[in-house]
């Protein structure tokens, strides 16, 4: 293949992210302890929540603990007192704190396309929380720029093709989410590669769009597969 460009999403593609926010959310589920809602319902109402905080606070750990004090209050017969939103907020910093888990092979795959394609990390979020992510991942050096946005909707791929100059019939979104890596970069006209995780967020979760042709949609099991086509 000759050289393209990849757009290489982060969170949940090169490294774990959302099983650390998951065991969160159980123990949250677990501390509310309700005696009318199961776990499934309680999760449902967090679900909602979270949609409402992300208009509001956006991505990242803030708006996270931000969903668990509203919906604890949504949902508590107890006053919410500010001891116990800071016990409810502590269970946010077992995934601040955390060491970065890199998904199988990511260096060794990002290494070698890297040297065949020009890659550029898109990720969406909280710009210091991300960035401090990238860094601490040890990752940076592999590609060419990173780019950090509020949301990845159609509107952020179109700045980022502007900002880049970038190809579409020679551009690639890679990464682990319909709603916000696969279906939006499609609907800007790339190519995109679509790498399911099995813990994926479920506000991410959509139906895969089809590509049109000339655009070209893969479906790999692991980034490593990533070598066999790149």
């Amino acid at each position: 293949m000759s050289s393209q460009t990849l757009l290489i999403d982060a969170d949940d593609t090169l490294w774990e992210n959302n099983i650390y926010f998951e065991r969160a959310i159980a123990s949250f589920i677990s501390f509310l302890n309700h005696h009318e809602f199961s776990p499934e319902q309680v999760r449902e109402v967090l679900n909602d929540v979270e949609r409402e905080c992300i208009v509001t606070h956006g991505y990242g750990l803030h708006s996270f603990a931000h969903a668990l004090v509203k919906t604890f209050e949504r949902l508590s017969v107890r006053p919410v007192t500010t001891e116990l939103q800071d016990q409810i907020r502590s269970f946010t910093h077992n995934i601040s704190d955390r060491a970065m888990e890199l998904l199988p092979d990511v260096p060794q795959t990002l290494e070698y396309l890297g040297g065949r394609h020009r890659l550029i990390l898109m990720t969406k979020g909280a710009v210091a929380e991300q960035t401090g992510k990238i860094e601490r991942s040890g990752l940076k050096e592999y590609f060419a720029a990173t780019e950090i946005v509020a949301e990845k909707d159609l509107a952020a791929y179109e700045a980022l093709i502007e900002k880049h100059k970038l190809a579409r019939d020679s551009t690639w979104m890679i990464g682990n989410s319909p709603r916000s890596d696969i279906n939006p970069a499609l609907a800007a006209g790339l190519h995109a590669v679509f790498v399911p995780h099995g813990n994926t967020w479920i506000l991410e979760h959509d139906e895969v769009s089809s590509a049109s042709p000339p655009q070209r949609l893969l479906i790999v099991g692991r980034f490593a597969e990533l070598r066999e086509h790149f």
